[in-house]
């Protein structure tokens, strides 16, 4: 699978992509992730990438000059599923979302910046609109990163245990269950029983029931 991420703050997303399980993903072939400077693709001599907005207002808009010529060049190399736009008012990202998204060849992502993109980059080549929350950050390079290690993962082969992902929470529309791990009792404080009787159908009920329970606690929209 690969990712071309379009940004001007390339070096923004060197670290979210050199290390764990992205990192692994990448040494395996398995993901491959590209990140494209725009200002590469500016058409004057001082790169700018951003213009005044017509009819006035407060904040520079991007121009979709840069963002044509970039997208354009990498359409003539190879055929992309999906042109994203991490934008706050687009669809707020999901389990459902990362799954769906797994499946794809090769995915663009476009990140913002300034007040904005010029509509004509939305209207003409973005496929689909992704938001991390109902927040607005300084650009859209930080959500990028979150939309690949929530894809990457879930590629079969990237995790040591594919199962893994699964049971994560949000797969099958529910928070995961509680998890514990070694010493059994930490100073009086135990793991329950039931984790430790080696009964494989006692466990995965009472795993069920405290994801249900948990779910109807702190997200109970998830179950309407």
């Amino acid at each position: 699978m690969r990712f071309d991420i379009i940004t001007v703050l390339p070096a923004l997303l060197e670290s979210p992509f050199a290390h764990s399980i992205l990192q692994r993903a990448q040494k395996k072939g398995i993901a491959e992730i590209v990140v494209h400077n725009l200002r590469d693709y500016a058409t004057n001599k001082q790169k700018s990438v951003d213009d005044y907005q017509y009819g006035g207002g407060s904040g520079m808009v991007m121009s979709i000059e840069p963002f044509a010529a970039c997208i354009e060049k990498l359409q003539a190399e190879r055929e992309y599923d999906e042109i994203i736009f991490m934008s706050p008012d687009g669809v707020t990202l999901n389990q459902s979302t990362a799954n769906e998204l797994s499946i794809k060849k090769n995915i663009i992502i476009l990140c913002g910046h300034y007040k904005g993109v010029d509509q004509r980059i939305r209207d003409i080549f973005v496929t689909r609109e992704i938001s991390v929350g109902d927040y607005v950050l300084s650009g859209g390079e930080l959500p990028a990163a979150i939309v690949v290690d929530a894809v990457v993962r879930l590629i079969p082969g990237v995790l040591n245990d594919e199962t893994s992902a699964l049971s994560d929470s949000f797969q099958g529309e529910l928070l995961d269950a509680p998890v514990y791990t070694r010493p059994a009792d930490w100073r009086g404080h135990k793991v329950p029983d039931v984790l430790l009787s080696g009964h494989e159908a006692k466990v995965n009920e009472w795993r069920h029931e405290q994801a249900l329970e948990r779910t109807k606690t702190r997200r109970p929209d998830l179950l309407e």
